[in-house]
């Protein structure tokens, strides 16, 4: 444990960020999930609005600063690949 008032506050802050960061992560990647077992039940009307609950998931994960602005964009494109393989 630090010794430095300032020092001991910013463990406490490092802790409350990564609890934060992980919340929205394990958020992120169960939609992501339920996704990917909609599509395994090729039914492309529950997969459309999974997608779509993936996405507004992914973009929040980037406002929070928790996913790199790239990374997301390569994430909703590879699961609208997968989309659009059911789609037709």
């Amino acid at each position: 444990m630090p010794n430095i008032k300032s020092s001991a506050k910013r463990v406490e802050i490092t802790r409350m960020r990564t609890l934060r960061n992980t919340r929205i992560k394990s958020a992120l990647k169960t939609t992501i999930r339920k996704f990917e077992e909609a599509l395994k039940q090729a039914d492309p009307e529950d997969a459309g609005i999974k997608l779509r609950k993936a996405v507004v998931a992914i973009d929040k994960a980037v406002t929070k600063g928790v996913l790199h602005k790239n990374a997301a964009s390569r994430k909703k494109s590879r699961l609208s690949k997968r989309f659009n393989k059911i789609q037709g």
